[in-house]
């Protein structure tokens, strides 16, 4: 992740908590981090699509909107980024839907800035990485699992996101498919 210059690469903070932004600025580029803050969705909208960040830290509750609604513009702008939502009032419901919509992971505030980092380097819970070279097997095993972590474990969830019977998606899980390894 590391840019020309041999720095770390490019974090968005978007946060309506201006001591956050600059805390958070500060403790980034101490670690060599290239850092853009948006207090406001419009700017972060606009900020994401001029310096293409590789991780966005974004809180859930902002000015002018839910941080959750952003989610899907951000990834459309930069597709590989690691969204890392934050918020002092975290709920299982915003945890799940932040995750479903593409967030890497959901981390309750007061948070560090070491926990960020961790959390958008980190693998999303439930979901293994599939090696650059892997078969379709893995691949489809890898994309099975992700479904299925997506639904906390509902095969009859996952079925339908798959648009596939029950029965038939346990049969898939019980062939000697290897599952992919991290």
């Amino acid at each position: 992740m590391a840019d020309q210059r041999g720095r770390a690469g490019t974090v968005l903070v978007v946060d309506d908590d201006r001591t956050f932004l600059s805390t958070f600025r500060r403790e980034l580029e101490r670690r060599d981090w290239r850092v853009e803050t948006a207090d406001n969705a419009a700017d972060a909208e606009t900020v994401a699509r001029t310096h293409h960040p590789t991780v966005i830290v974004l809180d859930v509750m902002l000015g002018d909107g839910n941080g959750i609604e952003l989610i899907e513009s951000l990834r459309k702008e930069s597709p590989a980024v690691r969204i890392v939502m934050t918020t002092g009032h975290p709920t299982f419901s915003n945890a799940v839907e932040a995750m479903r919509l593409g967030a890497h992971h959901f981390v309750p505030k007061p948070c560090t800035v070491d926990r960020v980092l961790a959390a958008a380097a980190a693998t999303p819970p439930g979901v293994k990485e599939v090696p650059v070279h892997a078969s379709l097997a893995q691949s489809e095993r890898a994309h099975i699992e992700r479904v299925i972590a997506s639904c906390r474990g509902n095969i009859s969830e996952a079925a339908r996101r798959l648009g596939m019977h029950r029965r038939s998606l346990q049969r898939k899980l019980r062939k000697h498919v290897p599952a992919v390894d991290a």
